[in-house]
């Protein structure tokens, strides 16, 4: 179904193809040993233009794993993009020797461009403020097992739930991914929280009134906490800033710590897209509420089942 089609955004796949994804990555969560091997002589490479832990790791461990072998450069001071060169040509060149790339660039729609000139599949991993789809995928998969049921669909899962962005949601492309993407569905709410200067974008709100999704903007972190089902923290990004003055007073606008999750649901699940610097307290860490590790180890698994995809890996 997904065999040989890129992901550059996550309206690129349907519900009902996510969803598949989700059944599969909870399996290999399960017993990956199913899958053991069924890589053997495919080739990923990771092109990454911008620093990245969890996603450029994810990615190569989800191919390791899947007994594949991965190549790429993690950043573009180790390319030929020093040099000089086109975007259209890395990506031209790269797919001579790969079965799959995977590529974060600063550029907003770098990676549509890359689909465009690459003869294999280009899986986004962040361009610019844009989207960060696979992002996407692992926070669905997250909300869906720690809310959810076995083989029962995202849809059900999310009916009804408040959910809240906090932080950076002018320039978060997680934030934007995730918001677009829940639009989808029916039956929720989400609420903004973030100062004047870092609101969500127009188009996101835009497009919320139009799906007819109940959402709210605020400035007040604690007036949101009582009524939230998921609250996802992000970073104020210091590389999205063109000035620094606003970035270092903006940055600690809203710092999440053990007092004030004291007016907070007891299921509630706390999500951040990680890398935090100081947003989250580290004292949080040990609430179970806090779900955000775990979230980054079901990353590699909806990688594992998203690369098996694209492959067309038989899941037999």
């Amino acid at each position: 179904m997904l065999k040989g089609r890129s992901l550059v955004e996550p309206g690129d796949f349907t519900l009902e193809e996510m969803d598949g994804l989700f059944n599969l990555a909870e399996k290999i969560e399960e017993d990956s040993s199913f899958l053991r091997e069924s890589c053997r002589g495919k080739v990923l490479a990771t092109l990454f233009f911008e620093p990245s832990t969890r996603t450029r790791l994810s990615f190569e461990a989800a191919m390791l794993r899947l007994g594949g072998s991965c190549l790429g450069f993690a950043e573009p001071g180790s390319s030929s993009a020093a040099k000089g060169e086109s975007l259209a040509d890395t990506v031209r060149t790269v797919a001579c020797y790969a079965d799959l790339i995977v590529m974060r660039n600063p550029k907003e729609g770098a990676a549509l461009l890359a689909s465009r000139y690459a003869d294999v599949p280009v899986i986004n991993a962040g361009d610019g403020g844009h989207h960060h789809p696979t992002q996407t995928l692992t926070d669905l998969l997250t909300i869906k097992r720690l809310r959810g049921k076995r083989k029962e669909g995202l849809r059900s899962t999310v009916q009804g739930l408040t959910v809240g962005f906090c932080g950076d949601l002018k320039f978060g492309r997680t934030v934007h991914s995730l918001a677009k993407t829940l639009a989808r569905y029916e039956n929720l709410n989400m609420v903004f929280i973030s100062p004047g200067e870092l609101k969500v974008p127009e188009y996101i709100t835009t497009l919320l009134e139009q799906q007819n999704i109940p959402y709210r903007e605020i400035t007040g972190f604690e007036d949101a906490m009582p009524i939230l089902d998921v609250l996802y923290m992000t970073r104020v990004q210091r590389e999205r800033f063109f000035n620094e003055e606003d970035y270092i007073r903006l940055k600690d606008t809203y710092v999440l710590s053990p007092d004030k999750l004291e007016r907070a649901k007891k299921d509630l699940i706390i999500l951040h897209p990680l890398p935090r610097v100081n947003e989250i307290a580290i004292e949080v860490d040990t609430d179970p509420r806090a779900a955000y590790f775990k979230q980054a180890k079901y990353g590699m698994y909806i990688r594992m089942a998203l690369i098996s995809g694209i492959l067309g890996v038989d899941h037999a």
